[in-house]
């Protein structure tokens, strides 16, 4: 059974798809590479650490860092792989569905 059958109501994600037009709303023509290269990395780095260390009221921080947690998090996404099919894995973002988000573990 698929899980549309367990769960009818829940959201599409086809238009996400990889390589999906669906998916590309800057279009076929925008240049990734030239995009990256006008990226400010130190900008950027200094707005990752801003982040890590603000912690926020309605989802505090362990000890004023979230740095903990997206470790642990990473760490329950690997432990989804399965040998068997392939399937599962840190690379797909899947423990925001179902049936892995409702798994305790899976939470701060």
């Amino acid at each position: 059974m698929s899980n549309e059958h367990w769960w009818p109501e829940q959201l599409s994600l086809k238009p996400l798809r990889r390589d999906s037009a669906l998916g590309d709303p800057l279009g076929g023509d925008f240049d990734y590479a030239e995009a990256v290269k006008t990226l400010d990395v130190d900008a950027l780095r200094r707005d990752i650490g801003e982040v890590m260390t603000t912690s926020q009221d309605w989802w505090p921080a362990d000890y004023g860092h979230y740095g903990p947690l997206f470790i642990r998090m990473a760490w329950h996404a690997a432990g989804t792989y399965r040998i068997s099919d392939g399937r599962g894995g840190g690379g797909s973002g899947h423990q925001r569905f179902a049936p892995l988000n409702s798994w305790p573990d899976n939470a701060n």
